[in-house]
């Protein structure tokens, strides 16, 4: 083989071997995403947690999530946050995120709702209700609020992309709990203004089947075109010069 047909074949190679790759992070995700669903359906027919139950340490805080809730608190309004970014109904907008004080002075971050945003400028936020003194919430339990991939530290600020737990408890110095909940209807200030129409897990899990069937074809698809024009296709114009000499 020459230079050549050895950078062609390495190339080939390493094209197959990436989108095989890609494939199967694909079916890795549609996974993923079944299994948090299986286990949202099974820890959803558990009996709702009160805010007494919730854990306080992380390694406890696996068990519960995805179970229902049924707490109540105070709404800590001055440490509201509006994750960016996120759609609903395919429009964008933000999440609605607010530590609740429960009784025993932990506080625990809520995933409220969803908020549209503004058209011409993004930084303002549309209105929405938040109900002074002792409210209840329900909704299940989360490992941590809605997360997108972020590129260098984490912003701070009312506006921000994403809301880790830990370095929002030493911002507010708030003892926070190892979970959070996602608020749903149930209980819920119907006139807060905030939509709760959150997607489940599994539910766009056929996209991922789908983009893995074109990544594995686009990796047979480089095997055969390099199986055609490297091996195949010039056996066959070698013996068809062969022929063309003989009959010469």
């Amino acid at each position: 083989m020459t230079r050549r047909d050895w950078v062609v074949l390495l190339a080939a190679l390493v094209m197959a071997a990436l989108t095989a790759r890609l494939g199967w992070w694909q079916l890795d995700r549609a996974a993923q995403k079944t299994a948090v669903q299986e286990a949202r359906d099974s820890q959803g027919r558990l009996p709702p947690l009160a805010g007494r139950d919730l854990a306080r340490e992380a390694t406890s805080a696996t068990h519960q999530w995805y179970r229902k809730a049924a707490i109540d608190g105070v709404w800590l309004t001055e440490h509201t946050v509006y994750l960016d970014n996120r759609p609903m109904g395919g429009r964008p907008g933000f999440f609605v995120i607010t530590p609740l004080l429960l009784a025993d002075g932990r506080a625990v971050v809520v995933q409220r709702g969803w908020l549209p945003r503004d058209a011409t400028d993004r930084t303002r936020i549309a209105a929405h209700r938040t109900d002074a003194g002792r409210v209840p919430v329900a909704g299940f339990i989360a490992p941590s609020t809605s997360r997108l991939y972020e590129l260098g530290d984490a912003a701070t600020g009312p506006i921000r992309q994403n809301l880790g737990l830990a370095d929002f408890a030493r911002e507010t110095r708030l003892t926070l709990l190892p979970l959070v909940v996602i608020q749903d209807d149930a209980g819920a200030t119907s006139t807060d203004g905030l939509a709760r129409h959150w997607p489940q897990p599994a539910a766009d899990v056929h996209k991922h089947f789908g983009y893995a069937f074109q990544w594995f074809g686009l990796s047979a698809l480089t095997i055969t075109l390099y199986v055609w024009f490297q091996l195949i296709r010039p056996r066959r114009r070698a013996a068809h010069r062969r022929a063309s000499t003989d009959r010469v």
